[in-house]
C-alpha cells in the first residue's frame, strides 16, 4: 500500500495525518506550536521552533504508519505569518503571530496611503491588523537584520523548503499577505514598496498541489525520503478540501475555538461585491483549490461557548445531558454579548443552565448567520453546508444550525486541514488527476 502524508502547521499545534491512496486514515501525529511574548509587545516565535513542531508531528505519525512507501507530502499552514531568510537560507527575524497587533500604527498608515476601500479592492482583504505587509513594515522599522533578507516565505512554504522543496509562494497563502492583487493574480508593486518589501524576496507563485521537489534524505525523517512535496496552502482552504466542502458553492463551517465559514466560489466577483464582503469582515482570496476563490469569515464563537460553559461550571463531558435540556428550554430574555469577556444578562429568578446554554448556542449561530448572509447576498445560496470541528460534537448546536441554515452534514473528519493537505499531495504526485478525481476515488473510505 502507498501512503500520502498531510501536515497542517496551525496556531495551536501541528497536525499530521497519513492516508492510504484510497483515503483511509492510518496514522495521526500532533505537536504543540510554541509562542512567547515579545519584548516589543505582542506574540512571536522563531522559525526553527515552527519547524520542530512540524517535524515532531510528522515523526509521531510515521511511528504509527504501517509498512509501505510514502509517495508524497503536502503542507498547509496558518496564513499571514512569515519567515525572512538570509543568503544562506537561515532565518534572520522572529515570526510574528498573525493575531499580534503591534502593527496598529502601520495599519493606520496603510489606510492613509491607500484607503480602506482601495486596499480592499486590490487585495480582497479588510483593512485590519492581520496581514503580512504591515508586520513586515514593522520589522523593517524595528528589527535591523530584517533589511538583509533575501527571501520571504509563508509558514507552509518554509517547512516545505526545509524538507527539501523549492522556494515558492502558494496563491492561497499569498492572498493573506496584502501584497497580492486579487484580480491580477500577481504582486502589487505599490504595496511592496510601501511595506519595504523587495519583489525579489517573494518566490514564484504556484497553486496548491503543484510538485515542488522531494523530501531530502538529510531531513532525518525515516520513510519520507524521496516523497514528492507540495505546499497545500492556507489551512482553512485545505480543510474545505479535506472535509469535502470545496466545490463551487459549498460552505464549510469549522467550529473550533474560532468559528470560520469558508465558502468556495468561482473567480470574478465584481468590485462592489468584494467591497460588500470586506465591509462585513469577510476576506476574498485565491483558494487552495486551483482556479477558485475562497470567501472566509470568522467569529469567536467557540471561545464564547467555552467561556459560557465554564461559567456554568460545566465541561464538554456534560454536553450529553445539557444539550437536550437546552433544546427544550426557552432562553427567556437571556442575552450573550462580547467575546472577551463574555457578558451574560437577562438572568431572572428561575433562569437555569439550560436557558443560558440555549442563549449561547443561539448567539454564536446568529453571528455565523450574519457572515453567511453577507456571502449569500453576493454569491447566491450555497450548495452543501458541512460542519466540522470540536464544537460540532454539541448535538444542540447542530440542531440550532439546521434551523438557521437548513440541511447540513456533520463530518467527523479528525483533522480536515491535514487530510486536505494529503489529498493535494496525491495530486502533486500524480495519484489523482485533480481534487475532484481524488474525492471520487476516496469517497467510500471517508464517508
Amino acid at each position: 500500500m502507498d501512503y500520502l502524508v498531510g501536515l497542517d502547521v496551525g496556531t495551536t499545534s501541528s497536525k499530521a495525518v497519513v492516508l492510504d491512496t484510497g483515503g483511509a486514515e492510518v496514522a495521526h501525529g500532533r505537536a504543540p506550536t510554541s509562542w512567547h511574548a515579545a519584548a516589543a509587545g505582542g506574540v512571536q516565535t522563531e522559525a526553527p521552533a515552527v519547524l520542530e513542531s512540524a517535524r515532531r508531528a510528522l515523526a509521531a505519525a510515521l511511528r504509527k504508519t504501517p509498512g509501505g512507501p510514502i509517495i508524497a507530502v503536502g503542507v498547509a499552514s496558518m496564513g499571514e505569518s512569515g519567515v525572512l531568510l538570509d543568503r544562506d537560507g537561515d532565518p534572520i527575524a522572529p515570526v510574528i503571530a498573525w493575531h499580534d497587533n503591534r502593527d496598529e500604527k502601520e495599519v493606520r498608515q496603510l489606510g492613509e496611503t491607500f484607503g480602506a476601500e482601495g486596499f480592499a479592492r486590490r487585495t480582497g482583504l479588510p483593512l485590519r491588523s492581520q496581514w503580512s505587509l504591515t508586520k513586515h513594515r514593522w520589522l523593517i522599522d524595528h528589527h535591523a537584520p530584517s533589511e538583509n533578507a533575501v527571501r520571504r516565505l509563508g509558514i507552509a512554504e518554509w517547512v516545505v523548503r526545509r524538507l527539501g522543496g523549492e522556494e515558492v509562494s502558494e496563491e492561497s497563502l499569498a492572498s493573506r499577505t496584502g501584497w497580492l492583487q486579487l484580480e491580477a493574480r500577481d504582486w502589487w508593486p505599490e504595496a511592496l514598496e510601501w511595506s519595504g518589501m523587495k519583489a525579489s524576496l517573494l518566490a514564484p507563485l504556484v497553486t496548491a498541489g503543484t510538485a515542488v521537489g522531494r523530501v531530502s534524505p538529510t531531513v532525518g525523517l525515516d520513510g519520507l525520503s524521496g516523497a514528492v512535496l507540495t505546499v497545500a496552502g492556507h489551512d482553512h482552504q485545505a480543510a474545505a478540501i479535506g472535509a469535502r466542502a470545496a466545490a463551487a458553492g459549498d460552505v464549510l463551517d469549522s467550529c473550533g475555538t474560532a468559528e470560520a465559514l469558508i465558502r468556495t466560489v468561482l473567480p470574478g466577483l465584481d468590485a462592489d461585491a468584494v467591497l460588500a464582503l470586506t465591509g462585513a469582515g469577510i476576506t476574498v482570496g485565491w483558494h487552495a483549490l486551483p482556479d477558485h476563490w475562497c470567501l472566509l469569515g470568522g467569529t469567536q464563537g467557540g471561545l464564547v461557548l467555552q467561556r459560557v460553559l465554564t461559567a456554568l461550571g460545566r465541561t464538554g463531558s456534560d454536553l450529553a445531558s445539557l444539550d437536550p435540556q437546552a433544546l427544550a428550554a426557552d432562553p427567556a430574555g437571556v442575552r450573550i454579548s462580547g467575546d472577551d469577556p463574555v457578558g451574560i444578562s437577562g438572568i431572572t429568578e428561575g433562569t437555569g443552565p439550560a436557558q443560558i446554554w440555549r442563549a449561547a448556542l443561539e448567539e454564536v449561530t446568529r453571528r455565523a448567520g450574519v457572515l453567511d448572509a453577507a456571502m449569500t447576498a453576493v454569491s447566491g445560496r450555497g450548495n452543501k453546508f458541512i460542519v466540522t470541528g470540536g464544537w460540532a460534537r454539541s448535538a444542540a448546536l447542530l440542531e440550532i444550525k439546521r434551523r438557521a441554515f437548513g440541511p447540513l452534514t456533520h463530518t467527523d473528519v479528525r483533522e480536515a486541514g491535514a487530510r486536505g493537505a494529503a489529498i493535494l499531495a496525491g495530486v502533486a504526485a500524480g495519484v489523482y488527476r485533480d481534487v475532484d478525481h481524488a474525492q471520487a476515488l476516496t469517497r467510500a473510505a471517508s464517508s
